[in-house]
């Protein structure tokens, strides 16, 4: 008998940190390391505004002429976000990760960020998978 497929909620990593879009490219670059995370969420207002990952940094810092003290990251931030509500399953979330190649899909609930699913959550699940589902 197989079981039934969980829901995001279970392997997204709650309460992500957030960066506003009016800070600055430096912010979210030490931001980031600091974490030893890749992604954050871009609020303005309290509400998902974009996303703004390392690669999107290490890109901007490479532009001549280009001050990351200056440059704020609504700027820099990719406005087209996955965002998706905590019940969504997980096959349908990773489904569509591997599809567009997203890094990360951000968890909403009533317009609030809860969550975030990286690719790094992808391998822990896919792990407790292995052991708990298939290892029998």
């Amino acid at each position: 008998m197989s079981k039934p497929i969980p829901p995001i909620s279970k392997y997204m990593t709650t309460t992500p940190h957030t960066v506003g879009s009016d800070q600055t490219i430096a912010h979210a670059s030490k931001m980031l390391s600091e974490l030893d995370i890749r992604h954050l969420p871009v609020l303005v207002g309290g509400r998902l505004a974009g996303i703004i990952s390392d690669r999107d940094i290490a890109l901007v810092e490479t532009l001549r002429e280009v001050d990351p003290e200056k440059v704020t990251v609504e700027e820099a931030m990719t406005q087209q976000v996955y965002a998706i509500p905590p019940e969504t399953p997980l096959d349908v979330v990773v489904a569509e990760m591997a599809e567009r190649k997203y890094g990360s899909a951000i968890i909403i609930q009533n317009s609030k960020v809860v969550g975030i699913f990286t690719t790094i959550d992808v391998c822990r699940a896919f792990a407790e998978m292995m052991h708990t589902r298939l290892a029998k």
